[in-house]
């Protein structure tokens, strides 16, 4: 299973730009991002099955390169060498559909918004002043991005995270930007309730070091 390489290039230039990472470039049939973090120099993005993707596995030999398909496991897996290890499947999401209403906040908590030439961050805090969800969201060439969107453990089954994607939803300059995000396992039933949909699985394999 694939998805449309405008639809991933577009969520990932869109990445790049709130991130403040390089912008992606053309590379054997995907996109490879020089990430230059601690933990990943580059990653490789592909939409679908290419030969490139298959031939980035057999040559690269050192940990913090990451290889990243749009498809399942089981097609990741027959293109990598036994040094390549699966981390957990993600999804690829669109939110066409996409509802925020009657999304109310639970008392005792309140919501700050912080904006930056690149992207917004939404922050739900606690009377206390203790972080209880946080999310990130941009704008950019026609993509509207959902980015590390997190509730703290202590607080989750409170409908914060569907408050903070209301949150940044208010954000969203153009009704006809495309709404996308890349969900863990546990995100994208929260997304799915909200009317997101699952465009592709998103599979991601590394070497461990």
């Amino acid at each position: 299973m694939s998805v449309e390489s405008e639809l991933i290039t577009g969520w990932l230039r869109a990445r790049s730009f709130a991130r403040g990472l390089p912008a992606p470039v053309a590379d054997h049939g995907g996109w490879r991002v020089d990430t230059q973090l601690p933990d990943e120099l580059q990653r490789y993005v592909f939409a679908g099955v290419e030969d490139g993707l298959r031939q980035l596995a057999d040559e690269i030999v050192t940990p913090k390169i990451f290889l990243k398909l749009c498809g399942s496991e089981q097609e990741l897996q027959a293109l990598l060498p036994p040094r390549w290890q699966l981390q957990d499947l993600r999804y690829v999401m669109t939110g066409e559909d996409f509802c925020v209403d009657d999304i109310s906040l639970a008392p005792g908590y309140t919501v700050q918004l912080t904006s930056s030439a690149t992207a917004t961050t939404a922050r739900i805090l606690t009377d206390t002043g203790e972080l209880a969800a946080s999310g990130d969201a941009a704008e950019h060439n026609g993509f509207f991005i959902y980015d590390r969107i997190a509730t703290q453990a202590e607080h989750r089954r409170r409908g914060l995270g569907a408050c903070l994607m209301r949150a940044l939803h208010s954000t969203r300059r153009s009704s006809a930007s495309t709404q996308i995000l890349v969900a863990t396992a546990a995100g994208q039933r929260l997304y799915s309730s909200l009317g997101w949909r699952i465009r592709s699985p998103y599979t991601t394999a590394h070497i461990p070091y």
